[in-house]
């Protein structure tokens, strides 16, 4: 486990949207495999230097 000391540094989040409606272009919704495409990006993102995963699972859109 890691705890993240805020105020110390700058921390770096990737955010993977997987909901139907997501806009953010990042296409994991257009692969064969949505939960290998969402593991893929998400150890990107860490080899990249994420400290923090936000993974967007549920739409906040009205209705």
């Amino acid at each position: 486990m890691k705890f993240l000391s805020f105020g110390s540094r700058t921390y770096i989040m990737g955010i993977l949207n997987i909901t139907p409606d997501s806009f953010s272009g990042d296409g994991l919704l257009n692969t064969g495999d949505l939960l290998q495409a969402a593991r893929r990006q998400a150890l990107e993102f860490v080899s990249a230097g994420a400290d923090i995963l936000d993974i967007g699972g549920e739409s906040t859109r009205p209705g």
